[in-house]
């Protein structure tokens, strides 16, 4: 096999970046009155946002639906071929069809046109071809034209599929912000993420209880503490008094400064050393608070309370780490 040429392979690939990012770039102006307009027929849409596109067209049109779905702006994909043969019945007078073809001349959508035009459904179209039929039919058309490909042949579709992308999310994340759309609301959408598994969580779900919970009562030796901060591996335990009631924590850090002090860990009382009061969550707290709180204090572990103050519970940064939170 011929031995490649390194610094001509780096110059294709960074031509077609180059060529790309330049297309992107150029659709700066493209956001304009048109693009402000397209964002208020989908937000009036009662319905969902049906994108449609064939070929390359139509793989980039799954992706915005996908990424509006997500995002807030209910949409699905409808492929233009089948749309003639039966799916146009998926469409609905409370939709917005938006149509994507850079020739804007797709026979397949073109077909559909007056099908679309009967209905009464807006139509937002994105094309390279301000003069094209399918620009000229659209209640709003989104300009994504490109001066070349990044194809040396000028044929493949690359900088125009990037540029039609690029746009299909600004359209998406200007709705998300119009709509006041949430991290909450991203993770109801996307509860098999890490996300989602943040927000959705609760401290109850991943906490450890019963004897799995470090604690101590007071007057209990330092050794004492940390065989039991041994025993559950939680690297902390919480002093309590005979109620259940936190008095106070000791953790690893209290440890190291307690050896620092010179403290005889067989004659000093825990009671003496720990954190009073600290740090604790509650069992219905969202396990994204938690992992805010753990960051901004560098805790690695949290005792649980409920309404009264009492310990439920426990967990540390591997629970957060198994629970997929983190």
């Amino acid at each position: 096999m011929k031995e490649l040429d390194k610094a001509a392979v780096i110059g294709f690939g960074r031509a077609v970046v180059e060529t790309e990012a330049q297309a992107v770039s150029a659709l700066m102006d493209a956001v304009d009155d048109d693009f402000v307009e397209a964002c208020r027929l989908c937000l009036g849409c009662r319905g969902r946002i049906v994108v449609t596109g064939m070929g390359k067209s139509g793989h980039i049109s799954g992706k915005i639906a996908a990424t509006l779905a997500s995002t807030g702006s209910p949409a699905f994909f409808v492929h233009p071929g089948e749309a003639s043969h039966g799916d146009l019945g998926m469409i609905t007078a409370d939709d917005v069809v938006l149509a994507v073809s850079n020739s804007g001349e797709t026979p397949e959508i073109v077909l559909i046109l007056r099908l679309i035009k009967r209905l009464g459904v807006p139509l937002i179209t994105l094309t390279g071809k301000r003069t094209s039929t399918l620009a000229r039919e659209a209640d709003v058309n989104l300009d994504v034209g490109v001066a070349k490909e990044a194809c040396p042949l000028n044929l493949a579709p690359t900088a125009s599929t990037t540029a039609t992308l690029a746009m299909g999310d600004a359209l998406a994340v200007a709705l998300l912000e119009l709509r006041g759309f949430t991290e909450e609301d991203f993770a109801l959408s996307h509860p098999g993420g890490s996300l989602g598994r943040r927000l959705l969580l609760r401290v109850s779900d991943i906490m450890r209880t019963g004897d799995r919970v470090p604690r101590v009562s007071p007057g209990t030796t330092l050794l004492e503490g940390l065989l039991e901060m041994t025993r559950t591996g939680l690297g902390m335990t919480a002093i309590v008094d005979g109620s259940d009631q936190i008095l106070g924590i000791f953790t690893d850090g209290d440890l190291r400064r307690s050896i620092d002090s010179g403290a005889d860990l067989q004659a000093i009382m825990i009671d003496d050393v720990m954190t009073v009061g600290g740090k604790s969550v509650h069992p219905d707290a969202l396990v994204a608070e938690s992992v805010r709180l753990m960051e901004e204090y560098a805790i690695t572990a949290l005792p649980v309370v409920n309404e009264h103050g009492r310990l439920v519970g426990a967990f540390n940064v591997h629970d957060l780490l198994h629970a997929g939170a983190m």
